[in-house]
C-alpha cells in the first residue's frame, strides 16, 4: 500500500496533476473582524437586480482567508482597508448567472464551475479610513471593457487605485481576472473542489 501510494504521488508529479484539497470553507469576517463587507448578492444592488443570497457572508477557503487578512494587514498602513463585494457562490447561483450573462469574459460556464463555486476567489475594492471606496475605473459587475485589468480608460488616479489594489494582492498569491478589475483568485485555486453547499452549513 505504501508502495502504490508513494508511485502515484511520483506520477502525479510528473504529469502535473494535483491532489484535491477539501479544506472547508470559513467565515472570513470571524477570521478576520476588520474585513468591511459589502456582499452585493444578498442584496438588489447588482447586476441581477435581485436579492440572491440569503445572507451576506463571505466564505473562503482557510488558507484564502488566511492570505486575504495579510493584504488586510499590509494595507492598514496606508490607512485602507479591503471591502468585499463577494467570495463563494453557490454552483445553483452560478448557474442563474450564466442563464442571465452566458459571456465566459464576465461569467464562468457552470459546467466547467467559477473560482467562486471553489471558494478560492474574491471581489473586492479598497476603502479609505472613512469607509469610503476609493475610485476606480468602474463600479462593480460593469461588463465593458472599461474594467478590463489592462483598459487605460479612466483617469491617473482611478488607474494609479486599480494597481495599487493589484499589488497588494498579487503579494498574498493572488491573481486578477484580466476582464475585471475587482476579481481576484488565489494561487492553486484548481485544488478545490466545486462547492453547492448553503451558506447556513458553514459554522
Amino acid at each position: 500500500m505504501r508502495i502504490s501510494f508513494v508511485f502515484l504521488w511520483i506520477v502525479s508529479q510528473l504529469s502535473g496533476l494535483s491532489w484535491a484539497d477539501n479544506t472547508p470553507l470559513i467565515d472570513a469576517k470571524k477570521y478576520d473582524f476588520s474585513l468591511f463587507l459589502d456582499i452585493r448578492y444578498a442584496t438588489s444592488n447588482n447586476f441581477t437586480h435581485k436579492v440572491i443570497y440569503p445572507e451576506a457572508r463571505c466564505l473562503l477557503r482557510k488558507p484564502v482567508a488566511e492570505a486575504l487578512s495579510r493584504v488586510q494587514a499590509s494595507l492598514k498602513i496606508r490607512g485602507l482597508r479591503l471591502k468585499i463585494y463577494d467570495c463563494y457562490r453557490p454552483l445553483t447561483v452560478q448557474k442563474k448567472f450564466w442563464e442571465l450573462v452566458p459571456d465566459e469574459r464576465y461569467v464562468a460556464n457552470p459546467e466547467k464551475g467559477s473560482r467562486h463555486n471553489r471558494g478560492a476567489a474574491v471581489d473586492l475594492t479598497l476603502i479609505n479610513a472613512d469607509d469610503k471606496e476609493l475610485e476606480m475605473p468602474t463600479g462593480y459587475d460593469d461588463f465593458t471593457e472599461r474594467a478590463h485589468r489592462n483598459s487605460m480608460k479612466g483617469t491617473k488616479k482611478q488607474i494609479s487605485n486599480r494597481t495599487l489594489l493589484e499589488k497588494a494582492m498579487e503579494q498574498e498569491g493572488f491573481v486578477g481576472l484580466d476582464t475585471e478589475w475587482w476579481h481576484f483568485d488565489f494561487k492553486a485555486w484548481e485544488n478545490y473542489p466545486i462547492e453547492d453547499i448553503p451558506f447556513s452549513t458553514v459554522p
